[in-house]
């Protein structure tokens, strides 16, 4: 039986006393696209970064490839962090580089690639996203919004990396280019067999881009579904966020 891609079984991180991941399991298969939604503060970003090994994880296993990679240091994680690509939430360019090297950022400085190679490389995968050549000159402030973000899927996927997570990706765009980047995330993984792990709270992005839904609460995972049926998940938590409604078993901190 083939290992799932990524696998977390009763993963556990605190901060003081308190709990941010209470016991998360969950597993992700090859070429499967899983959106992981859920409040601000709820641990999504947490999460990510327990997998990528930026912050270690108190208990639990996270496996990659049935590799056990809980407690490696980065140092120790090179060959696991080559499979890995993330789109972040602001984008995160560089702005003193033109754009064609924060596409190819990663090719020169960790694969060592000759920089001739690697902006042809950075231009290739710049057009898979739908931006022209010319465009490799610009620096990131010339860009529009929807511009950077596709510059950061573009750096994203330059290493034909196996999981790509994406942190927010549809955050400051306008529904439209919002749901553009929606369709080339959609047709990136699924042209590349890449594993997608998201966390975001935009519904629309997460049932479009997802395979599965899966809500994050209290540091627990509380239901795991098929994207298609998340409108009608059974689950009062999900329904409440899902629809955006005030009330319900989930209450906000209001400060009055």
């Amino acid at each position: 039986m083939t290992a799932p891609k990524i696998r977390l079984k009763d993963v556990k991180k605190s901060f003081g006393e308190k709990k941010v991941l209470d016991g998360v399991t969950l597993d992700i298969a090859k070429g499967e696209s899983v959106v992981v939604i859920g409040g601000s503060g709820t641990g999504k970003s947490v999460l990510l970064k327990c997998i990528l090994g930026i912050l270690l994880a108190d208990s639990g296993v996270i496996e990659v490839d049935g590799q056990d990679v809980t407690h490696r240091r980065p140092a120790d994680r090179e060959a696991v962090n080559r499979k890995f690509g993330m789109l972040f939430q602001g984008g995160a360019l560089f702005d003193s580089l033109p754009v064609w090297e924060n596409v190819a950022f990663g090719l020169i400085q960790a694969e060592h690639m000759p920089r001739k190679v690697a902006k042809e490389k950075a231009i290739e995968t710049l057009a898979k996203v739908g931006l022209s050549a010319d465009v490799a000159e610009l620096l990131p402030v010339e860009l529009s919004g929807g511009m950077q973000k596709r510059v950061g899927l573009a750096r994203a996927i330059a290493s034909s990396p196996e999981i790509v997570f994406f942190d927010e990706p549809t955050t400051g765009l306008d529904p439209i280019m919002g749901d553009v980047i929606n369709d080339l995330i959609v047709s990136t993984v699924r042209k590349q067999g890449i594993t997608a792990l998201s966390i975001t709270h935009d519904m629309h992005s997460a049932k479009k881009i997802g395979d599965r839904i899966t809500m994050l609460h209290q540091g627990k995972l509380i239901w795991v579904g098929d994207a298609k049926i998340v409108d009608a998940s059974g689950n009062e938590y999900v329904d409440q966020f899902v629809h955006g409604r005030a009330d319900g078993p989930i209450k906000m901190q209001v400060r009055r």
